[in-house]
């Protein structure tokens, strides 16, 4: 018993040693020097690193301060900008306001108790389109006064007190056309109506009337055959008015009987 309790130790001493033996030719075995990767920045990126987020920092710091001074300088609020103010029917505008661009809107009105000013320093242009963006009306207010560039339908056009009112149409023709008549009429001053060609009157279901204290006509002929023009409105004192098929006017000696139909000499050259 105690040989066998001694070759139990033995045989285990000698286990443990080839344990040790083995566990140590496995540690020589292993590559002596392995390579070593530190983790992280280090030197001049990690520098650059820090100076691209102090510098975005620096970038978000003005970009903020930016817009906190245009919400202030803008007046931004909910319902708009400054004057601009947002409602459900469109936009009110209060005050002056100046637009750099070319300004699309369906209307413009002002408020009940102010009028209306569209300023500028050269002209102020309104355009018209239709749906094919062709231009069907144009209004241009200018140092000349106001041009239009089509018809108008107004129910009023007046002058101010101490002004003249001036309908002109320079290159084309002058028509003003109404339903139930259009007036004309000078409260106090000079009614002048000319026309470098043809001025005519036409009424095609009524009358023209001309009512007045006193209808001068200038500078209508003589139709009279005499050797001097001259001395004939001498001796004549009353011409009769005459016209002529073809509408032109004018004088023919007074007696007893017209004579506008003897005296068609200014008929027959018209």
């Amino acid at each position: 018993m105690e040989q066998s309790a001694t070759l139990d130790i033995e045989t285990l001493k000698i286990t443990q040693e080839q344990f040790i033996l083995a566990s140590q030719s496995l540690h020589l075995q292993r590559p002596g020097c392995d390579a070593v990767y530190p983790v992280g920045l280090y030197g001049w990126r990690k520098r650059c690193l820090y100076f691209f987020l102090l510098l975005l920092l620096v970038t978000m710091i003005v970009n903020l301060a930016l817009t906190v001074w245009i919400i202030k300088v803008m007046n931004f609020s909910v319902g708009g900008m400054g004057n601009l103010q947002l409602n459900q029917d469109g936009i009110r505008l209060e005050g002056i306001s100046e637009f750099l661009l070319p300004l699309y809107v369906n209307e413009i009105q002002s408020r009940r108790d102010s009028l209306l000013v569209l300023r500028s320093e050269k002209n102020v242009t309104l355009n018209a389109r239709n749906d094919q963006g062709q231009l069907t009306g144009q209004l241009t207010v200018g140092s000349e006064g106001a041009v239009f560039g089509h018809s108008v339908e107004t129910p009023l056009i007046q002058a101010r007190a101490s002004e003249d009112l001036k309908l002109e149409s320079p290159t084309r023709t002058l028509t003003m056309e109404a339903p139930r008549g259009v007036e004309v009429s000078a409260a106090k001053g000079l009614l002048k109506v000319s026309g470098r060609k043809d001025l005519q009157l036409e009424s095609t279901e009524g009358e023209i009337l001309l009512d007045a204290n006193t209808i001068q006509m200038g500078s209508l002929p003589l139709g009279v055959y005499t050797p001097s023009p001259a001395q004939a409105s001498l001796e004549q004192a009353v011409y009769e008015v005459c016209v002529c098929p073809s509408g032109k006017i004018y004088l023919s000696p007074a007696e007893s009987s017209s004579t506008c139909q003897a005296m068609s000499n200014i008929c027959l050259w018209s």
